[in-house]
């Protein structure tokens, strides 16, 4: 699971704040995503990270690098 942020007064923060947007983009670069992507999977499944990442995964089994270089080898060269 994506590293959870600890913050002051030593608690674990697992949950999205969609109202952050730092919190969603550092959310995004954790689980390899777009902040698009974390609002879509938390709209769908809720602010728990645990499952914004098991959604994701199951949403695309390869990372957003993998999928641009795969877009990229398959773009028309004309």
């Amino acid at each position: 699971m994506a590293e959870a942020k600890i913050e002051a007064g030593g608690t674990e923060r697992t949950t999205i704040d969609l109202n952050d947007d730092a919190n969603v983009s550092a959310w995004a670069k954790k689980l390899d995503a777009s902040p698009e992507q974390i609002r879509e999977a938390v709209e769908a499944k809720g602010n728990q990270a645990a499952d914004v990442e098991m959604h994701l995964k199951g949403s695309h089994a390869t990372t957003n690098a993998d999928q641009e270089a795969r877009v990229e080898t398959t773009k028309d060269p004309r």
